[in-house]
């Protein structure tokens, strides 16, 4: 089977290229160098060309303050170029994975784990491009798995983990947010159900969307509070504060747990505990795994 991946040098996508070195498939790895998923004409010849089975698309606009100011070209990576992939894997009856967010729910006001068939109400302009691109495969009807995730990490590129493992071991002191609840989503395990998901062929019959992050609930304070207790940055003294004294242009969810019950119904996999991947991917980069 041929797989492709876009986006591979995000988060996702480099795990993703971690994990499948021993795969039996053929796997494509690109980003914007190699494709440029805004061209509708270079995406329907990478997938015809290649005969690809299966897409992966990994790539997106996932800058939520400056999305705000860059509001068109938002819309063309997370909309338009979806739609993009959606035609491509339609013209071949091959199945796209897309992941989209959170964010599609930041106007609810939730206070019970977000399911998959509840309405969506995005607030910025991040969570409307997404919830767009989600839109545009259902309208196009290509073959399709959408997973919601939320709060993601890795030891690649720029994250809230490693942020604050920087921050947490060299200033004396910190506020962070308590008043924004969800589950952080270490991009492994998340690669990890997709590339299982995608190899053991699971997607037949189950196309739709899907919700998934780890296990658990916690505020950005509670989790900068494990971040620097497992990597023993307890010098740091961190305090809890309201996000109105950290003034944004976009309005956060405040409540955006996800419930993954129809993920772990249907494909009949457990879902890892939020500290225990945190302690893995806090040991990786102690290590200098990445």
């Amino acid at each position: 089977m041929n797989i492709l991946v876009t986006g591979a040098n995000g988060q996702l996508g480099s795990c993703i290229r971690d994990i499948v070195p021993a795969s039996g498939d053929n796997y494509i790895f690109t980003d914007v160098a190699e494709l440029d998923i805004t061209d509708r004409n270079a995406v329907a010849s990478m997938v015809c060309d290649n005969n690809i089975d299966v897409v992966i698309n990994c790539a997106a606009y996932t800058n939520v303050d400056k999305a705000e100011d860059d509001a068109v070209f938002a819309g063309v990576l997370n909309a338009d170029a979806v739609a993009n992939l959606a035609e491509a894997v339609k013209s071949v009856g091959g199945l796209l994975v897309h992941v989209s967010t959170d964010y599609v729910f930041g106007g609810n006001a939730n206070n019970t784990p977000c399911r998959e068939e509840q309405p969506a109400n995005p607030t910025g302009v991040y969570g409307k491009t997404k919830l767009k691109g989600e839109l545009n495969i259902a309208e196009i009807g290509c073959r399709s798995i959408i997973f919601r995730t939320a709060w993601l990490y890795s030891e690649y590129g720029k994250n809230f983990v490693k942020t604050m493992l920087s921050l947490t071991a060299t200033k004396p002191e910190l506020n962070v947010v308590f008043d924004q609840t969800g589950t952080p989503t270490y991009a492994r395990d998340l690669a990890e159900a997709i590339v299982w998901i995608v190899e053991n062929r699971l997607y037949d019959g189950n196309e739709g969307i899907y919700h998934y992050s780890n296990e658990g609930v916690c505020s950005w304070y509670d989790f900068t509070k494990m971040i620097a207790e497992i990597s023993g940055h307890t010098d740091c003294v961190i305090s809890p504060c309201h996000s109105s004294e950290f003034p944004s242009k976009v309005v956060r969810p405040s409540y955006s747990v996800l419930d993954k019950t129809k993920f772990k119904k249907t494909f009949g996999r457990e879902v890892p505990y939020w500290t225990d991947s945190l302690k893995k991917c806090i040991s990786k980069l102690e290590n200098n795994e990445a």
